[in-house]
């Protein structure tokens, strides 16, 4: 589990808490009721809703379940077993020929991974299987971009809806507005109206924006995978030399993301910077 949004929410929610009831005269829970009120939640959080669903098919929404377990699941892939699984086939590759890559493939469990494999093991040309993926990655950084205008449109509606809502408030305040009531009800009515405000901006805020920031890099990881495999598998076809593979995947990662293996499957560890001094016996010799 990624425990970073978690610890966000819950730090939010009572740094919010801590705000409301914390006052001139110490901590006073009964505060809370202040922020309680129906009719302004149903106003910001019916009209968000039933906004996104006017401007996206209902088939968006079935997507949120996928994409709050994307962000809060702990990414599982490990860079390094791709790279160190593509060095591996470039081996294959080199001693018997593409074909012998069929049977390894199937038995991959990434489909991604999979079916680039088997792409490789066809006599297509190298110039062609680049245009192919190119093509492929666009329509998939294309399709994350449309999935994530969902949450960048209920980032804007949230704070709309909020003043809306405090409008219709504000007005029906003024119409009823009498002097009968004095100062007293006046601040009463005010902050009703105002509460709507508040709901808009924290669900803007407090969903709508970490949501899409977070599924982003999500979103922007899995593309990094997938353009790893992609470099991979055309080197493969190309007959790279499997060790100038293997670096050529790592320049992919962070520098403290990096597992040094050799090609023999020895070594390990992440990798060290190099010594830069030495002993001066050496350096006599």
């Amino acid at each position: 589990m990624e425990f970073s949004i978690i610890i966000g929410y819950v730090a939010v929610i009572l740094a919010l808490i801590f705000g409301i009831v914390f006052g001139d005269n110490g901590i006073d829970f009964n505060l809370m009721m202040n922020f309680i009120n129906g009719p302004s939640l149903f106003i910001v959080i019916g009209g968000v809703t039933f906004a996104l669903l006017a401007s996206f098919p209902f088939q968006t929404f079935k997507h949120i379940p996928r994409h709050l377990k994307m962000i809060i699941s702990k990414d599982k892939k490990d860079p390094n077993e791709y790279i160190e699984i593509i060095t591996e086939l470039s081996k294959e590759a080199r001693k018997k020929g593409l074909l012998a890559l069929e049977e390894k493939a199937n038995a991959f469990e990434d489909q991604f991974l999979k079916e680039s494999v088997l792409l490789i093991v066809d006599a297509i040309e190298p110039d062609k299987l680049k245009i192919w993926f190119d093509q492929k990655l666009e329509y998939m950084d294309r399709r994350n971009a449309e999935e994530r205008k969902f949450y960048e449109m209920g980032a804007t509606l949230g704070p709309a809806f909020g003043m809306l809502g405090t409008l219709i408030g504000l007005v029906n305040m003024l119409k009823a507005m009498s002097l009968d009531g004095g100062a007293e009800a006046l601040g009463a009515n005010m902050s009703v109206a105002l509460i709507t405000t508040f709901y808009g901006s924290m669900l803007a805020n407090c969903f709508f924006i970490p949501m899409n920031n977070k599924l982003e890099m999500a979103q922007e990881r899995e593309m990094l995978y997938k353009e790893m495999i992609i470099e991979g598998v055309i080197s493969i076809k190309e007959g790279e030399n499997p060790k100038y593979i293997q670096e050529k995947l790592q320049n992919f990662l962070a520098e403290h993301e990096i597992l040094v293996k050799d090609l023999d499957g020895e070594g390990g560890g992440k990798k060290k910077p190099k010594k830069e001094k030495k002993d001066k016996k050496e350096l006599k010799e």
